[in-house]
């Protein structure tokens, strides 16, 4: 008899899988990530259980940061330094986020600022939902925008960034890292990973299979990037698992907040667009790249989209990872100043 889990995780690939590969055909840009993102959503709302292994999920996230890691070479370590306007900008783009997409919930919708805190923040969707479970909030309210909020960004930046003119700049086709190498680092980034989960930062394998390509990049060890046969399953697996996160959530419920949803969403991009494009003058920077940077969605998802629009991956990755530190240390901050307020009120 085939475990439950074992069975919806195979449903979830074979959707998962075909909708990449349509959209591969059709050549979309990030088309793998895009379109197995979409084929499990359909699926989830279509009322299938669907399901990711964890063990397959944090395989997937791995691939993906070992190719974000290989960005971190000597030449890029040399232009670190010109990021750090960036990053300054980065983190004002990600507090202007949360206080007019806040400010639109309260105001249009009448959510309490609690759930609309959580509901619209910019990332670290795991934290905001574990806050949420505290009883701070609507936890229904918040998962569904969390999830709607991955799965638009997903599904529409790569399309607009490309239908702007402001796609990725032609790059040197890198060599792949042979079966030895590959494995090699997957078991460092496993370890750094684990490190990482013990202290639970979000997206550890990301980060920790990101971490262990980058030191032997910048150490000039190895060179390339995971077969693309491996790429392409991890972005697969990355889009997967987000379609799936729908799984359970009924479309009445979907559609009651879909126009919050895009409202806020929609205002979000809009702001870190703002942002991206006063970096790009200031640094020469493709906006483009940079835009993907400061975009608020999944880490996962928009490290993956960087990467499989050519961008530089370590720009794109160092970015999405400041802003889940920053967002670790903010919203807790502002979660207890709306308590506070709330209990003030009472």
């Amino acid at each position: 008899m085939i475990p439950e889990t074992m069975r919806r995780t195979a449903v979830t690939l074979v959707i998962g899988g075909c909708g990449a590969a349509l959209a591969a055909l059709a050549g979309m840009p990030a088309a793998p990530l895009i379109g197995a993102s979409l084929a499990t959503s359909a699926a989830a709302w279509g009322g299938l259980r669907l399901a990711m292994d964890t063990r397959l999920r944090d395989a997937g996230f791995l691939v993906i940061g070992l190719s974000l890691g290989s960005g971190f070479d000597a030449d890029a370590l040399d232009h670190a330094g010109d990021w750090a306007l960036s990053l300054v900008l980065l983190c004002m783009s990600i507090l202007a986020t949360l206080l007019v997409s806040r400010w639109l919930l309260v105001r249009f919708w009448r959510k309490d600022r609690m759930t609309a805190l959580l509901a619209t923040s910019p990332g670290t969707m795991s934290l905001a939902l574990s806050i949420a479970a505290e009883g701070k909030g609507d936890a229904t309210t918040v998962v569904i925008m969390q999830s709607m909020r991955l799965l638009i960004l997903a599904a529409v930046l790569p399309l607009l960034v490309a239908g702007l003119g402001a796609g990725a700049i032609a790059i040197e086709p890198r060599e792949e890292f042979d079966l030895l190498a590959f494995g090699l680092l997957a078991l460092f980034g496993t370890g750094a990973a684990l490190v990482l989960k013990r202290t639970g930062f979000p997206a550890a394998f990301l980060a920790g299979g990101m971490i262990a390509s980058a030191v032997v990049h910048a150490g000039g060890i190895v060179h390339g990037l995971p077969p693309y046969a491996l790429l392409f399953a991890g972005f697969t697996i990355t889009g997967s698992v987000m379609g799936s996160r729908f799984s359970g959530i009924k479309v009445s419920a979907i559609l009651h907040l879909l126009r919050a949803t895009v409202a806020t969403v929609g205002t979000a991009a809009l702001v870190s667009a703002a942002f991206a494009a006063v970096v790009s003058v200031l640094t020469g920077l493709p906006i483009g790249q940079v835009w993907i940077a400061f975009a608020p969605g999944g880490v996962e998802a928009m490290a993956a989209i960087g990467l499989a629009m050519g961008f530089d991956p370590a720009y794109v990755a160092l970015h999405h990872l400041v802003r889940i530190g920053f967002l670790i240390v903010l919203l807790p901050i502002l979660s207890r100043g709306e308590s506070r307020s709330a209990q003030a009120g009472e």
